[in-house]
């Protein structure tokens, strides 16, 4: 059985869906694996690595494709190698499922397509394939390097003889895993932090830290709600939403360094921070808009660009912050994906009627009742399997 990795879009992404060592673990289980030329150069792995970990190299994407019976992908697969697929396949990568406009494509050609943002975070057993953190915590610590690469002062306290530099104030929007790691790199940055998320019981997590938690009060059928999301945000009421405001404007009003990273999976991202409180914001301060790439936390954040307001406060659109340390991120990405991918196959032992020799045989054992598999495909025998949010 062959896996075949397909070339990211370098423009967008420089990230790539498995590294040596994932094919190394791959073949050692009974795969062969074929990359496409190129695959890994934004990482630093070229061709020769991969051949070295026994891969074969195709000339294009659409050669991976052709032989391959599963397809490893980071993003979702370009259109023009969509057309290309075969009924069978299986394609798995970060899809965008609830954006994906290729489910029917993928549907209609009769393949199985397994959107790795979808794993239930709550099962012991899937945090090994947790791809959302693997990135996340990645991206949180990232996010604070690029915003004290934008602010023009220190984020410790400076001692002098000219005098005293004081810290820089940190406020993180949103205490996930991108959060959470946030708050640690820029205490380790010697930044004093404040934090806020709509669950209640991140508040140990940010103090365990040394933050502070920015507290919105909650009434008990909110608490008990957002206890209950798996990890995941949960959309609270009007009520909260507004104190939230108040709360997130008088921290900002005060902040050097704002760091978003609230996203709802199928829907827009919460606005979090609108212009009447980017007006009250001091001239020279950062926001980095972790999730830009889906309609920003950040009123007029835009994808991928820096923005300058006119009372001189920097919003910088961080769309894709994992692809800023691909090599890492795709080391990680590669483990999510190699872990997955075992929970697909049945080790028949057969025997070899030349030699009675036995042998390890790969079978594919795909099983929608599988809580893990179940719950990441979103397409399967010729249906689109996923519930539009």
């Amino acid at each position: 059985m062959k896996i075949g990795v397909i070339n990211a879009d370098i423009t967008h992404e420089s990230r790539v869906a498995l590294t040596p060592d994932a094919v190394k673990k791959l073949i050692k289980l009974g795969f062969e694996v074929v990359i496409q030329s190129g695959a890994g150069q934004a990482v630093y792995y070229a061709d020769e690595l991969y051949q070295a970990a026994g891969a074969d190299i195709a000339n294009s994407g659409t050669e991976v494709v052709s032989q391959s019976q599963i397809i490893t992908t980071v993003n979702d697969l370009p259109t023009a190698l969509t057309d290309n697929l075969t009924a069978g396949q299986i394609v798995i990568g970060m899809l965008d499922p609830y954006r994906n406009t290729q489910l029917d494509v993928y549907a209609a050609k009769g393949a199985t397509a397994f959107a790795m943002e979808l794993l239930p975070r709550t099962l012991s057993r899937a945090q090994n394939m947790d791809v959302l953190s693997s990135q996340a915590n990645l991206a949180g610590y990232k996010a604070v390097l690029l915003a004290a690469n934008e602010y023009s002062r220190p984020f410790p306290m400076f001692m002098t003889s000219a005098g005293t530099v004081k810290p820089a104030k940190v406020v993180i929007l949103g205490v996930g895993v991108a959060g959470l790691q946030a708050i640690a790199t820029a205490k380790r940055l010697g930044a004093v932090v404040e934090a806020s998320d709509l669950r209640p019981t991140a508040r140990e997590q940010v103090e365990s830290l040394g933050g502070k938690w920015l507290d919105v009060p909650m009434s008990a059928e909110e608490a008990e709600t957002a206890k209950s999301t798996g990890g995941y945000a949960w959309t609270p009421s009007e009520q909260y939403i507004k104190d939230q405001a108040a709360v997130v404007d008088k921290a900002l009003s005060n902040a050097d360094i704002v760091i978003t990273t609230a996203q709802i999976p199928g829907r827009q991202a919460p606005r979090l921070v609108h212009q009447a409180t980017l007006a009250k914001m001091k001239a020279g301060s950062v926001l980095i808009d972790m999730a830009a790439g889906t309609g920003g936390n950040v009123e007029g954040s835009v994808p991928d660009e820096t923005i300058t307001t006119a009372n001189g406060v920097r919003i910088v659109g961080a769309a894709n912050i994992p692809s800023m340390l691909a090599a890492q991120s795709s080391d990680l990405y590669a483990n999510n994906l190699v872990n997955f991918i075992t929970t697909l196959i049945a080790s028949e032992e057969t025997t070899e009627a030349t030699d009675n020799a036995a042998s390890n045989k790969l079978a594919l054992n795909l099983d929608m009742e599988d809580e893990i598999q179940g719950a990441l495909a979103v397409t399967h025998e010729s249906q689109v399997r996923l519930t539009k949010r």
